[in-house]
C-alpha cells in the first residue's frame, strides 16, 4: 500500500483542485474512467452521465463484493491556504469525498493486481450526488447492485475525530435516518398596527417551533437518539404587514424504525395543537428520505480483523453513533453492508475542522489506509460469502 501513496496523493490533490457539485461531476467522472482504463479495469455502462462503476473479475466464479466511494463536492468557498486549494470559486471538497474517491481507486488498483487470486468479483462504485441524497438511488435504479448481483457492500467516510492511522468500527446503528419536514401555517393577514384584526401565522409558527422540541424531550425515551430541527422560516415581504402564510422546513433524525414510523403523527399533533391555539391552521408534508446506516452484525468481526491487520492490533475504535445521514444506507437495503469511519485528523497540521467547514482538510497519510481497508474488506468478504 505504501508504494501507492505518492500516486494517491497526486490523484486526491487533482480532485481537490477541481471539485464539482452533485450531478455535475463530469471531469471527476472522466478522471476516474481514465485511471481505471489505464489499469485495465473493466468499466460497466449503466447509462448515467456521471459516476463510474468498475468491475474486477476474479480467476474463478464466486460472490460479488461492492466497494463504494462518493465523488461530489459542496457549494462552499475554500479558505485553506494550500497548493492544491480549489480552483473553482464557491465549490470545495469539504466533506472528504476526494479522499473517498481516491481510497476507492487505490483499492481497485490493489485488487486488480491480485485478481488472479480472487474467487469472485469486486465492483467499484464511484457514486455521484451523495450530498443531495440522489446518487445511490440513481445507480441502484440503473442496476448497480445487479449483473452480477452484489452479495455485500463496504464503504467509508473521513472523520477528523480520529487521527490518520485509526479507523472506527461499530456494530448496528452508525448514522441516523434522514427525513424532511415541510410545514405551512395559514392565518389571516393584515396591518401590523392592528394585529387584533388578524390571525397571525408568525406568532403561531413561533409557538409551534418551540413546542416541536417537546417531541424529543417528552415523547421519546432519553435512551433513544432523535432530533427534530427547524432550519428555515419564510414569511412576509414588508415590516408592517402580518402575512397570510408562514412556510417552514426542517429535518428529523432517528435510528429505531418504530420511532421513525411514529414521528409524522407526533409532528402533526404538535403543529395542529400549537397553531389552533391562535386560530390558525397548518399542513404537514413529511418526507422519508434515507434509512439509517446499520452495520450488519455478521460483518463486524470481519471489519475488526481488517482494521487490525491494516492499522495494528487493538486499533479498531468504537465510535459514537452520528445523527448525520448517508445514502450508503440505500445499498444496505439491497445487501449486507459495513461502513467505516476513516481517521483523517491531525492536530499538529490543524486538520481538526468538521465536515462542511471552509477550512476542512485531511491528513493524506490516511489515503493508503483507506485503500487498504476497502481492498482487504473485499478480499475477506470474497472468502466468506
Amino acid at each position: 500500500m505504501k508504494e501507492l501513496e505518492p500516486r494517491l496523493v497526486e490523484f486526491r490533490r487533482d480532485l481537490h483542485m477541481h471539485p464539482e457539485l452533485s450531478m455535475k461531476e463530469f471531469r471527476t467522472t472522466e478522471r476516474v474512467r481514465e485511471a481505471l482504463t489505464e489499469a485495465g479495469i473493466e468499466i460497466l455502462d449503466l447509462g448515467t452521465e456521471v459516476g463510474v462503476v468498475g468491475l474486477i473479475r476474479g480467476a474463478t466464479e464466486g460472490p460479488t463484493i461492492a466497494l463504494r466511494g462518493d465523488i461530489d463536492a459542496l457549494p462552499i468557498h475554500e479558505e485553506n491556504d494550500v497548493p492544491y486549494r480549489s480552483k473553482t470559486d464557491g465549490v470545495m471538497h469539504a466533506c472528504g469525498h476526494d479522499v473517498h474517491t481516491t481510497s476507492l481507486l487505490g483499492a481497485g488498483l490493489i485488487l486488480n493486481e491480485l485478481k488472479e487470486t480472487l474467487k469472485g468479483n469486486v465492483k467499484l462504485i464511484f457514486q455521484p450526488a451523495e450530498e443531495i441524497n440522489e446518487g445511490a438511488r440513481l445507480l441502484i435504479d440503473h442496476g448497480v447492485m445487479e449483473n452480477p448481483r452484489v452479495d455485500a457492500v463496504f464503504g467509508l467516510h473521513t472523520t477528523p475525530d480520529y487521527p490518520a492511522g485509526q479507523v472506527a468500527v461499530k456494530s448496528g446503528g452508525l448514522m441516523a435516518a434522514v427525513d424532511t419536514i415541510r410545514i405551512e401555517v395559514k392565518g389571516v393577514g393584515g396591518h401590523g398596527a392592528i394585529p387584533d384584526s388578524t390571525i397571525d401565522p408568525v406568532v403561531a409558527a413561533c409557538s409551534m417551533v418551540s413546542n416541536l422540541q417537546s417531541i424529543v424531550s417528552r415523547n421519546i425515551s432519553p435512551l433513544d437518539s432523535v432530533v427534530v430541527s427547524i432550519g428555515t422560516i419564510n414569511a412576509g415581504i414588508a415590516n408592517n404587514v402580518i402575512p397570510e402564510v408562514v412556510k417552514l422546513t426542517g429535518t428529523a433524525r432517528s435510528f429505531e424504525p418504530s420511532i421513525r414510523e411514529k414521528l409524522p403523527e407526533m409532528v402533526k399533533r404538535v403543529i395542529d395543537n400549537s397553531v389552533q391555539a391562535f386560530g390558525a391552521t397548518a399542513s404537514l408534508e413529511y418526507i422519508y428520505h434515507l434509512p439509517p446506516v446499520y452495520n450488519n452484525e455478521s460483518l463486524v468481526d470481519l471489519a475488526t480483523e481488517v482494521v487490525e491487520e491494516i492499522c495494528g492490533k487493538g486499533s479498531a475504535m468504537d465510535p459514537r453513533p452520528s445523527m448525520g445521514g448517508e445514502d450508503f444506507a440505500l445499498y444496505m437495503e439491497k445487501a449486507p453492508g459495513f461502513f467505516y469511519w476513516l481517521g483523517t485528523g491531525n492536530k499538529e497540521k490543524g486538520y481538526t475542522h468538521k465536515w462542511h467547514n471552509p477550512r476542512y482538510n485531511t491528513d493524506e497519510k490516511a489515503l493508503p489506509i483507506g485503500s487498504g481497508v476497502l481492498a482487504l474488506s473485499a478480499i475477506k468478504a470474497l472468502e466468506r460469502f
